[in-house]
């Protein structure tokens, strides 16, 4: 027989109380970790339910207010008190899943939050919200450390000392200490209130031994006696806990008081046997009860269900000795099969949770093999950044770990992520270092460029400048905030140069308007023009007429917009009856306006291709931000996922405007 089935034997006994079987059942209560992270706070569920335990324990042994109890059949058919008890759960009205999902909606607050929600819960009953008020404490001050920490490394990366670094004391946080200081003077009231009641019921119940000791010794009729004493009894019941130390000397001293009143008062066996029967009844239906409980779907409901049934087996008398062995039996079988069942339960989630620890190990390892040195590109960065991100995703589909581990697997992971993204930190601020030396360079050829704009040596000046349109070709982008300013300036010198010089250009007035009968007769045979089967044919015919419009000289100024607009009209005509995306009719238009401007002299076409290379900076610098915040939103955004989806769509609307930026810009490059 296993040792934790056994039954005592009643010599045993430390008060000669003598009953013929006491068993303890214990549970090991779960406790909600408090301790959670911020940006991707989570707990374990983990409950240890030590089922099927059963221990010896001796009469006199009481139980506390906090404790389920089993009674068992006494020796005395009149005073039969089972004393073995289960330990109740730490709280009966939260299921565990509950508890955690509170914790983790915690740890995801703000500080304003938190303390909107502390100012809620002062107002609360002190027992019901004071562990969710301790996880509010916990995760307040452990986000006022990151803040002071962070205000910290500011203050020495701008040049101070850490021994002058005094931190701020925001009105949230002395809102918050105050807020906690009146539910720490509420919680300490209630705690003297409990301490005065638990005094005042252990007086009560020293009062209900005191007269029970006078029923004793009372020579009045029996029949008044047991009225009293029944009486005597429910008080008893009905009064609350006391102070634990005085706990098992009241219960020895008021059993001992019951058993003397049943010897000395002698109650007939007609009396004794109606009681027996009551309590066999009662008992019967506490069997039933709890072998019902094997078809509960829930087996903590079930668990705690049980605990219930073993208290009011408890307050039960005795029934027939012959049945006692067997009604007890009964009882103690249906409940062992709740208990393993409970055990199974948790020997599950404790399996499972080992599982996670091992998936989240190898997310850590996976994480902490990313190699940062090797990232020297944005695109390299781009690509490790979705990956971080893959898996970090992946961390949060996982379960708890077991609770001993849960905690250093989480350090683990975040240090794993927080070093991969300081990294990227540290290469962005690299990138910010190098677009200030190329503002440095552009903002040397500015100079140059306005030293050279006033310049009437025409052949001398136009290869110079030249010469500069390359050299700032070749420097890298800038800071979106200066690219405008520094391009603005730069264009500015060398147009004022270039229109100074076509000035002395002359231009014949007969030759402008003869240039525009001509493309005028070009737009006519434009719009009377029929595509053939061929679509590659009609394509290259349409563009042997740009190539005409274009070789054509300049037409009058007052002219120049609206024949170009009746030309642009005439030709997307063409176009929409090929199905010519907009790309591409885009293309076929710069590469007619391309050789507009071939004509005209190189210097155009730089300044054309230097301002098609300004949109290009402007479009990769918008890109950069956007991948910049990205890397930082996917840490602590609560709503990160619907931001970076709508973010990696304008990244990709911005890629293809690169695309066909550069494209322009090789047509350029192979004209000149």
């Amino acid at each position: 027989m296993n040792p934790q089935d056994s039954l005592i034997d009643k010599d045993n006994l430390q008060e000669q109380i003598k009953p013929e079987e006491t068993v303890q059942e214990t549970t090991i209560q779960p406790t909600a970790n408090t301790e959670v992270q911020e940006e991707v706070t989570e707990t374990v569920a983990e409950e240890i339910a030590a089922s099927e335990e059963t221990t010896t324990t001796e009469e006199s042994t009481a139980p506390t207010e906090e404790k389920a109890t089993v009674e068992t059949e006494a020796a005395d058919p009149d005073d039969d008190l089972l004393v073995a008890t289960v330990e109740e759960e730490d709280d009966d009205d939260e299921m565990l899943d509950e508890e955690i999902d509170n914790v983790v909606e915690i740890a995801e607050m703000t500080k304003s939050v938190l303390v909107a929600r502390l100012k809620e819960l002062v107002t609360l009953e002190v027992e019901e919200v004071k562990d969710e008020v301790e996880t509010i404490k916990q995760q307040f001050y452990k986000k006022s450390k990151i803040e002071t920490e962070k205000q910290k490394a500011e203050f020495i990366a701008n040049g101070g000392e850490e021994i002058d670094f005094i931190p701020n004391t925001p009105e949230l946080e002395t809102e918050f200490k105050e807020l906690l200081g009146e539910f720490k003077a509420k919680k300490a009231k209630l705690a003297a209130e409990l301490e005065k009641q638990r005094e005042n019921n252990l007086l009560r119940k020293n009062h209900i031994i005191e007269q029970i000791k006078v029923l004793v010794e009372s020579k009045e009729d029996v029949s008044a006696n047991i009225n009293t004493f029944r009486q005597l009894q429910q008080e008893w019941k009905n009064t609350g806990a006391v102070p634990p130390s005085a706990e098992n000397e009241l219960w020895r001293a008021y059993n001992q008081q019951q058993e003397a009143f049943w010897d000395l008062i002698k109650i007939n066996n007609e009396l004794r046997e109606y009681d027996f029967r009551k309590n066999l009844e009662a008992k019967t239906k506490l069997i039933e009860a709890a072998e019902t409980l094997d078809a509960e779907q829930d087996v903590v409901s079930a668990f705690r269900q049980l605990q219930k049934l073993h208290e009011e087996w408890r307050e039960l008398g005795p029934v027939a000795r012959d049945l006692r062995e067997e009604v007890w039996g009964k009882f103690k079988a249906a409940s062992t099969v709740i208990n393993r069942k409970h055990q199974a339960h948790f020997d599950e989630i404790r399996a499972m949770e080992e599982k996670n620890l091992e998936k989240k190990n190898e997310l850590c390892e996976q994480l902490e093999a990313i190699d940062t040195a090797k990232l020297t590109t944005f695109k390299d960065w781009e690509n490790t950044t979705k990956e971080v991100l893959e898996l970090q995703e992946q961390w949060r589909t996982i379960g708890f770990a077991p609770r001993k581990a849960n905690q250093k697997v989480y350090q683990r992971y975040r240090a794993a992520c927080d070093k991969f993204f300081a990294a990227k930190g540290e290469f962005y601020k690299e990138v910010k270092n190098t677009l200030a030396e190329n503002l440095e360079k552009k903002k040397a050829l500015c100079e140059k460029a306005e030293a050279l704009k006033d310049s009437t040596n025409w052949k001398v000046t136009t290869d110079e400048f030249i010469k500069i349109q390359k050299e700032w070709k070749t420097i890298g982008p800038v800071q979106k905030k200066y690219s405008d300013e520094v391009w603005k300036r730069f264009i500015t010198a060398c147009d004022y140069f270039f229109e100074q010089r076509n000035k002395n250009v002359s231009s014949k007035r007969g030759e402008e308007l003869k240039n525009l009968e001509m493309k005028k007769a070009i737009i006519e045979k434009i719009k009377a023009f029929t595509k053939t089967d061929n679509p590659s044919e009609t394509l290259a015919a349409l563009r042997t007429l740009a190539a005409e419009w274009n070789a054509v000289g300049h037409v009058p100024y007052r002219d120049k917009d609206k024949i170009y607009k009746e030309y642009r009209t005439a030709l997307d005509a063409q176009f929409d009856a090929l199905n010519i995306d907009a790309s591409q009719r885009r293309l076929e238009s710069f590469r007619s306006n391309l050789k507009d401007m071939s004509g005209k002299g190189e210097s155009k076409l730089y300044r054309e291709r230097e301002k098609l290379v300004r949109a290009y900076e402007n479009l990769k610098n918008e890109i950069l931000t956007y991948e910049n915040n990205m890397g930082f939103l996917s840490i602590s955004s609560k709503k990160g996922g619907g931001m970076l989806q709508e973010m990696e769509r304008k990244i990709e609307a911005l890629k293809e405007e690169c695309k066909l930026l550069e494209q322009k810009i090789n047509m350029i490059d192979e004209n000149i």
